[in-house]
């Protein structure tokens, strides 16, 4: 009948479905007792069975997909009711799990979508909850979202990072504080909803990579806490670190990376997004907090349990997905975060590069011509943490780099005309040096619609910028083109090699050259006006002699009604040298503007 229990020999954790029914199984070393409740024993009892290593399991016959679940565990004299911490669905964060079939969605397409190389990528970091059609009391959710894809494909997009859809308290939050790691937000849409948005994706060939958040749970709505009833030192229990290495600035909830359980629990929900949901990459919260408890370089809070984690499920990835990216959130601007794990490293392919945000937006807000060093921005350019050029992700705003006391560049750069010259001029500079520095290049939602003010979990994107700001949409999506190479004149952009030639602080002028291979559709250079103050004819130095097509200026018209142009459409390069190179050419630099010029 339904709810009998019997035995079970089917491997697995959490609700694991068969065809007669539902096996149930949960670690709980402490338990007295375990049992499971639910719609299918109308919230009857049905007793588990201790097994090896502290696990309870049993098989519940009749129990099936759509019905809700809690574990009851027997702590003492205390019942404690626990939703399953790998509940795939949850009916709300404090409500029931719901059993679901993990091979129960159907794709209807074969999976053969790879996730681009990394010198082909352009991400777009986007929060679904304000990724929306208009403002509403609802957040935005997975089905709003996909109707907003073909904007990402116009703009030559070809990789969303989400932020963390996982379940979360109540209907609006950034993401990152999760409740049910394995479970998506309920108010997004759920599961289902989710694998929509993904195949909607990858039908428009752009790849989705996830932000998870692994260096602290919660800290709110956590039925891990305590989760079977055991603390020591007023701590969170079995799933964390019970002393003083539970400290995050979040909360002292840091998972326990030491204890087997808990590093298999972690590793079991970077591998089911990948696999079940055939997500195409990760992108790892602050994982500085996972190396070190605080955050930082104090080899007496290094968390060596952390980074071999780190190690062993990028390590993993790579063996079974190795076209799959996962990415480092650290910002210690540590070389070791994307060294190979066998030299040590944790493995990564790419992380986010604190030596170019900060910087660059330093440089770009600052006021005074006067005070934008050249030499600085050099830097930011040239940095690099190994000898690949695209282990890093270069960008001017992020969902940090918005809030927190921060807003949007161009706010930053004039509070209050967000929409002025200024802010346009020079938020455009930050624009051409993601697109063509080395990097994997990353914009935040809206920053390609000039959007203002700050981030909020409450404030969604203002779509009507679409046409208000349509110049500025044409720009993104020209540097856009530009970075992949879609006109085949640029393939520079997408090579390991570039140097910061030419460096005048006086003037604020900086050049730069990308290539691959070097010669005629290779070969790039970059001329940036840091200054207001124009130039009829700057000479700089090109690699080669010969015509050179002005292929962007983002001082050209069709960007703004107030931009005039830089100059003419081409310069001939004569080969009389300058900047240790073997030819030169006079250019015109606009106010506060770049060209890029390139050879056919």
């Amino acid at each position: 009948m339904s709810g009998a229990a019997t035995s079970s020999t089917l491997p697995g954790m959490g609700a694991v479905q068969a065809d007669d029914g539902t096996t149930f199984r949960v670690w709980a070393p402490n338990a007295d007792g375990v049992a499971v409740i639910g719609t299918f024993s109308e919230w009857d009892e049905c007793p588990l069975e201790a097994e090896d290593g502290g696990y309870w399991a049993a098989h519940i016959e009749g129990a099936q997909a759509g019905d809700e679940y809690q574990f009851v565990i027997g702590s003492g004299d205390e019942q404690l009711s626990r939703i399953d911490p790998y509940a795939l669905e949850v009916t709300n964060s404090v409500g029931n799990g719901v059993i679901r079939r993990r091979d129960g969605y159907d794709w209807l397409v074969p999976d053969d979508y790879r996730t681009p190389p990394k010198n082909e990528m352009v991400i777009y970091e986007l929060h679904l909850g304000t990724f929306t059609e208009e403002k509403t009391e609802q957040p935005g959710n997975f089905t709003s979202a996909i109707a907003r894809l073909d904007h990402l494909q116009r703009m030559g997009v070809n990789v969303i990072e989400l932020m963390p859809p996982m379940e979360f308290p109540g209907a609006r939050s950034w993401g990152y504080n999760p409740s049910h790691l394995f479970a998506i937000e309920s108010d997004y849409g759920g599961p289902d909803a989710f694998k929509e948005f993904i195949k909607a994706a990858h039908e428009r060939h752009i790849a989705v990579v996830l932000d998870v958040v692994y260096n602290h749970l919660g800290p709110s709505d956590l039925d891990l806490w305590r989760f079977d009833g055991w603390s020591e030192n007023d701590g969170g229990g079995i799933y964390f670190y019970n002393d003083w290495r539970s400290e995050t600035p979040w909360g002292n909830t840091r998972p326990d990376y030491g204890r087997p359980e808990v590093r298999q629990y972690l590793r079991d929900n970077a591998l089911m997004w990948l696999e079940d949901y055939r997500i195409d990459g990760l992108r790892w919260d602050a994982t500085g907090y996972i190396a070190n408890v605080w955050g930082g370089s104090d080899p007496g809070a290094d968390l060596a349990d952390g980074w071999n984690l780190m190690a062993w499920i990028n390590d993993e990835i790579r063996a079974s997905q190795p076209w799959k990216v996962t990415i480092a959130e650290d910002l210690r601007s540590a070389p070791a975060v994307t060294a190979p794990t066998v030299d040590g490293g944790a493995g990564f392919d790419a992380q986010w590069d604190a030596q170019f945000v900060h910087p660059v937006r330093h440089a770009l807000i600052e006021r005074d011509d006067a005070g934008r060093d050249m030499g600085v921005i050099a830097r930011a350019i040239e940095h690099r943490y190994s000898d690949d050029a695209f282990s890093r992700v270069i960008y001017t705003e992020s969902h940090d780099e918005v809030a927190n006391g921060k807003a949007r560049l161009n706010e930053e750069i004039w509070p209050g005309k967000a929409d002025g010259w200024h802010a346009r001029k020079r938020s455009a500079l930050g624009a051409v040096l993601v697109f063509t520095a080395p990097g994997v290049p990353m914009v935040f939602q809206g920053q390609e619609m000039l959007e203002d003010q700050w981030f909020r979990d409450d404030d969604p994107v203002d779509w009507e910028r679409l046409d208000t700001e349509s110049g500025v949409v044409r720009m993104y999506r020209d540097l856009i083109g530009l970075r992949r190479n879609l006109d085949g004149l640029t393939a520079g952009l997408m090579g390991q090699h570039v140097r910061v030639h030419h460096v005048n602080d006086w003037d604020k002028v900086l050049a730069f050259h990308r290539w691959s291979g070097g010669g005629p559709a290779d070969d790039v250079v970059v001329v940036m006006n840091f200054a207001d103050r124009r130039h009829a004819a700057y000479e700089v130095g090109l690699p080669s002699p010969g015509s050179w097509s002005v292929v962007f200026d983002s001082d050209a018209p069709v960007y703004h009604s107030d931009f005039t142009g830089s100059g003419p459409a081409s310069v001939d390069a004569v080969g009389a040298g300058r900047d240790g190179m073997p030819a030169a050419a006079h250019v015109g630099l606009a106010p506060y503007s770049a060209i890029i010029l390139a050879r056919s």
